[in-house]
Parts: structure tokens; sequence; C-alpha cells
């Protein structure tokens, strides 16, 4: 039997699960690496720290199984956004990895908007907005603000990539330099149409081409390794996807019209809109949805940066609750979220808004607001941002969502999935596999070592187990209006 090994390494952990060619999790194994935040909007990985974890999930994951090297291969879908810089020399970061949630560009990016037609070549070219979330900032920042990175940069010794370069190129010791175009499509300069960086935006934004990897589509091979010493020979690594990619494929969307929610850390919805680009609506971006068989897949796509987080910065910071498992059973024990609106602006607010400085805020709070209401607002504000995004992709388009696959860890919680299906007025689709962006891997895997050959030929193996219809949307209308009206107050 062959096995398919995915990384999924994500903001907070490093999980390896075990697939074989059903696309069947047969098990998995997760650990979590450390979160630093030095200031007030910065947020770091220790990159090296990521790679270790990256070897030790593997070495759980195979612990105890026969290992013949030839029934192996290894996919990577990888947090995007977070920015890794190295000497090339070393293989040594010269700095912490910048995380997708860092806004310490925020400022240079205020200065690039204010560049005669800066903001329209990016959107034009990247289909992005200028903004710290997307990689150029932090690479410029990493390349003014860290001693020597600019000279390294010069002298053609210094390699800046997502984390998923990071790891193919430790992984096969230095043998591949290469991202795949979903990733390498939230950078800010690269061109989404020519598959390329783009010459001008590099030079717009003062990051030298030497620095930047090859760009590869999805489906392609990335190298060979030992996983250092794990295999007794190389196995191949096969595929590569950034996470909110991988969950559209492993959600089988792949006809234009079809569209997922990723609930994690942040969320992302995405929606495929096929091989032909187009401009996206007001408030969000295009991107390459993904690369796989020759063909390249556009998407619109709206981020959000604090879902999964709030209820974590709920447990850990705020002590409310112990775990985010709690949370279905404090949100119902009240009967509304009595007139509280938690705003999780704490880096900022993505799409639809873009709005970098707002701050966290919770409204609406009197003498007879409880510890139930606030955590139940939190809660909310996952289902409310994720229904900005959906209402933002088709009010302005022809294109209409009547359902929409769910993946990520919160689709356990029945409230927010009922609470969410009530605000779209549309079904809420759960498969078998938690995972999504590692199945996603998992299949552009396939795709790249032919065992399948055409979409339709996965399309089958998707199972779905829980949809959610919706149950009334006369209460949920009030409040999402008092939702947008609390955000609208924050962002004057």
């Amino acid at each position: 039997m062959k096995y398919i090994i995915a990384i999924d390494q994500s903001t907070s952990a490093t999980k390896a699960l075990l697939f074989d060619e059903q696309c069947q999790l047969l098990t998995r194994s997760s650990v979590a690496h450390q979160q630093y935040y030095p200031q007030a909007g910065w947020v770091e990985h220790d990159a090296e720290e990521i790679y270790r974890n990256t070897i030790r999930s593997i070495g759980l994951l195979i612990e105890g199984r026969e290992l013949d090297s030839d029934n192996y291969s290894l996919a990577i879908t990888n947090q995007r956004e977070t920015i890794v810089a190295w000497d090339k020399q070393t293989g040594v970061p010269i700095c912490h990895a910048l995380v997708w949630q860092d806004t310490r560009g925020a400022e240079l990016c205020r200065r690039w908007r204010k560049v005669p037609g800066l903001e329209q070549l990016v959107e034009q070219h990247t289909g992005l907005k200028v903004d710290p979330n997307f990689c150029a900032s932090k690479i410029r920042w990493i390349l003014d603000n860290v001693p020597g990175a600019r000279s390294k940069a010069d002298a053609g010794e210094l390699l800046v990539g997502t984390i998923d370069c990071w790891l193919v190129w430790k992984l096969t010791g230095g043998q591949t330099f290469a991202t795949d175009y979903t990733n390498a499509s939230r950078t800010m300069v690269f061109d989404i149409y020519r598959l390329v960086w783009d010459d001008e935006l590099l030079k717009a934004t003062g990051i030298p081409a030497s620095v930047l990897p090859e760009p590869r589509s999805c489906d392609a091979c990335y190298g060979a390794t030992t996983v250092e010493g794990l295999f007794e020979q190389p196995i191949q690594i096969a595929g590569v996807l950034g996470d909110s990619h991988g969950a559209l494929i492993g959600q089988m969307c792949f006809d234009a019209g079809t569209g997922k929610v990723t609930y994690g850390t942040g969320s992302s919805v995405m929606l495929n809109i096929g091989e032909e680009p187009r401009k996206a609506p007001e408030g969000l971006v295009s991107s390459i949805g993904f690369s796989i068989l020759g063909k390249t897949y556009y998407a619109y796509e709206g981020n959000i940066y604090s879902t999964g987080a709030t209820l974590k910065w709920m447990a850990d910071q705020m002590k409310l609750i112990s775990s985010p498992a709690e949370t279905e059973a404090i949100a119902t024990s009240v009967e509304s979220n009595g007139g509280v609106y938690l705003v999780p602006a704490f880096a900022g607010l993505g799409a639809p808004w873009w709005q970098d400085q707002v701050k966290a805020a919770i409204v609406g709070m009197t003498f007879n607001t409880t510890r139930a209401h606030i955590v139940r607002a939190a809660v909310e504000s996952i289902a409310y941002q994720v229904t900005d995004l959906v209402k933002a992709m088709t009010a302005t388009t022809d294109i209409s969502i009547s359902e929409l696959s769910a993946d990520g860890g919160p689709t356990g919680n029945r409230f927010l999935m009922q609470f969410q299906a009530d605000l779209l007025n549309a079904d809420i689709v759960c498969t078998d596999v938690e995972d999504a962006s590692a199945l996603g891997a998992v299949v552009v895997n396939g795709f790249a070592r032919r065992v399948w050959t055409q979409p339709e030929e996965v399309s089958r193996l998707k199972n779905i187990v829980k949809r959610i219809t919706p149950a009334s949307t006369n209460q949920t209308s009030e409040v999402y209006a008092a939702w947008r009206k609390a955000v609208e107050h924050l962002i004057k």
C-alpha cells in the first residue's frame, strides 16, 4: 500500500497526517510551537523550532510502522504570508519568522499607498491590496531592520520564503529553493496572470529578486528527503500549497461557484471562480485558487485575522474559559448575546474592511452582562465575519452560494454552525475530514505522481457527514445589523 504523509504547518502547531491513496486518514500527530509577541502588533515564530517539530511530528506518525521508502511520499500545506529569512550558507534564520498576523509593516504600507499608481499596480498584477498581512512589507522590514540583511541580500547570501519554502529547503538539505504558485500569490509581488515574480513591484517595494524562490505549480515535485534519517532512502516531496488553497481542494471545490470556509486561528473564505481571472468585488482579493494538471484556477478570497485566535485569547489571556471546547455549552446557557458584540480586531480588521489600525473592542455591555454573554459574543463574532465576506462576494457579482463547505476544529461547535447557516441562509456542509487543508495536499500529491489524472476521480471520494440547514433568519438579521453598526462605529 502507498502512503502519503501530509505536513500541515499551521499558525499554532505542526501536524503530520498519514493518508492512503483512497484519501483515508489513518493516523495523525501534532506538535505545538511557541508564539512570540515582542511588542504590540508583532507576532513571531521560531522557524528552526517549526522545522524540528516537523521532523518530530513525522517521527511520531510513523513510529512502529514498516518504512519502505518506495511506499511513502510527502506533501506540504502551510500557514501563508509568514516569512522566513535565512543565510544561504549556514541555513540559519537571521531573525524570527514574521507571522501573517504581524502588522509591523503597516507604516510601510501607508507610505506605499501614497506612491502614485502603486496601489492600482498591485491590484492589477497580484489581485491583492497593499496591506501588512501580505509578505512584501514583512520582507522589506527585514531588509531594512535586521542587521546585515540588506548586505547579505546584495551579496546573494540571503534566502527569503514562506514556511513551505523553508521546510522544502531544509528537508532537501538546501537542494530545492522553491515555492508554489498559491503561496507566491500572497506575497504582493507575484504576477498571478503570468505566474512570475513581478519586476515592477519588486523595484517599487525594494525587494531584490535574488532572495526569492522559484515558483512552481501545486502538483510539482519539490525534491526528495530522508526526513533527517527517519527513512533509509529518500522519499519524494510532491504537492505543496497554502492551507486555505489546500482546504479548497480538500473540499473538492474544483468547479467555478463552489466555495469553502476554513475555521482556524484566522479564517479564510474562498470561492472558485474558474480559469478566467476576474477583478474581485470591493473589499476582497483575487488569488490563485490552485494550479493542477497544467491549469490554473482563480478564486475570490477574504481573510479574517481573528476567529479561533479570539477563543484562544479568551482562554489564555482573559481566563474566561479553560478551552475553546467549552464555548458551545457556555454560549447556549443564555438565550441571546444580551446586546453584547465582540469585534476581534486584535491585529486590525481584514477583509472586507481592511482597517489595520482598528483595535479590538467589546460593545453593548451593561450591569446585566455576564461571562456567558461575552463568550457567546466571541463565538458569534466568527460567524459574523464569515457572513461579511460571503455577502461581499455575492452582492455585486452573478455568483450565489447555496451551500458552503466548512472545515476546521470549530465545525464541531453546533451552536456556531447553526448560527452560521442562519446568518447566511444557506446550508453548511461538513465532511468527514476535519483537516481539509492536509487532504488538499494529499490530492495534489496524487496529481503530481499521476495517481489521479482528473479532478472527477477524487471528487467522488468526498463524504458529507453533516449538513446544517438554516433554522430561522428573523432574529439573525437583527443581530447581524447590530454587528455591522458595532464595526462601523469602530472604523469611523
